[in-house]
């Protein structure tokens, strides 16, 4: 068993040094905590107080680490659903769950992430919402620490799978069948968030379709967000055929710019959310089903914690026009 004196003789400071570390005291400089770090990891040091966690608390343990939505006021439709399928997969594998949301571990080292989470004896987290820019749990990912799932994010290895649908193809289909409707030319382009692969894969289903049909492109960032999509098709939308963004709420945001500046421009969305039907006006949208992909996720959980290797799983989603008559019950 490793010790904290074996950790403290092998970074070359006092035990009382590794003390600090461990509990995160401010009084150590960024050079020492670093050795401190390097020690631990490479003799796999557990804390006793994350030891005697362990043992007394049952496995088979996964987080849930969501990105909640805080740039509009709107009702997370997407993170509920998220919850409902991992809840209900869970139950069928009998595995115990707990939620832990991105706010909640933002300003932790990758030392502290594992810390927090083998103190919570978790064997897996799935990841919703992981973006270029998180580069702590892209660390985590690599360390193989722990069993992962990420959702909507191009990441394998021996201890990670993947599971999301085919962005690209998705936003080639939505859009085209939007252009082809309206025999449109001059396109603009709303995307999501710039550090996104979603939104990485949906510009490049975007570039090729305006390369196969020889359209006009111009792509906007809308960042996912109601109001920015609103503020771009007051700029644009006047000088532009169609109107695609990559989200339904986006969607919505552009849809009342154009009813307030008095015109008629074809919008699409994507995602297929409920909110989507009681915008007053019928628009193409990309339905997935975020139930669906979550329960696969703690699937892809179960499969991994048992021994499986981690791989990229590719979900179906729907191109359908969603209206009032069709979320009613």
């Amino acid at each position: 068993m490793i010790s904290i004196k074996d950790v403290a003789k092998h970074a070359g400071v006092a035990i009382s040094t590794v003390s600090k570390v461990l509990n995160q005291y401010p009084n150590v400089s960024d050079e020492t905590r670093k050795k401190v770090t390097m020690a631990i990891e490479e003799l796999g040091f557990v804390p006793n107080s994350i030891a005697s966690a362990l043992s007394s608390k049952q496995s088979g343990r996964i987080a849930l680490l969501m990105n909640l939505t805080t740039q509009t006021q709107a009702i997370d439709e997407i993170g509920m659903q998220y919850l409902h399928g991992a809840i209900w997969q869970a139950e069928k594998e009998k595995m115990d769950l707990i939620t832990v949301f991105f706010s909640m571990i933002k300003e932790k080292s990758v030392l502290e992430l594992k810390t927090y989470f083998k103190a919570q004896n978790i064997e897996g987290i799935i990841i919703y919402g992981l973006s270029k820019d998180d580069f702590v749990l892209h660390e985590l990912i690599l360390s193989k620490s722990f069993k992962i799932v990420v959702i909507d994010a191009p990441i394998v290895n021996s201890a990670t799978s993947s599971v999301w649908i085919d962005h690209r193809k998705a936003q080639y289909d939505i859009a085209k069948k939007t252009i082809l409707e309206n025999n449109a030319k001059r396109v603009l382009y709303i995307s999501g968030k710039e550090n996104g692969y979603v939104t990485e894969q949906r510009i490049k289903g975007m570039q090729e379709l305006a390369e196969d049909l020889d359209l006009t492109l111009l792509i906007r960032d809308g960042k996912f967000n109601e109001l920015e999509a609103r503020k771009l098709t007051f700029q644009y939308g006047a000088h532009k055929d169609v109107i695609v963004c990559a989200s339904d709420l986006m969607a919505i945001g552009a849809m009342n710019a154009l009813m307030e500046m008095d015109i008629f421009r074809p919008v699409c969305g994507f995602d297929g959310i409920t909110l989507m039907g009681y915008v007053g006006k019928q628009m193409n949208t990309v339905r997935q089903n975020f139930f669906a992909v979550s329960a696969s996720a703690v699937e892809e959980m179960h499969h991994l914690i048992t021994g499986r290797e981690g791989q990229e799983i590719f979900l179906g989603y729907e191109l359908v026009r969603m209206q009032y008559l069709d979320i009613i019950c």
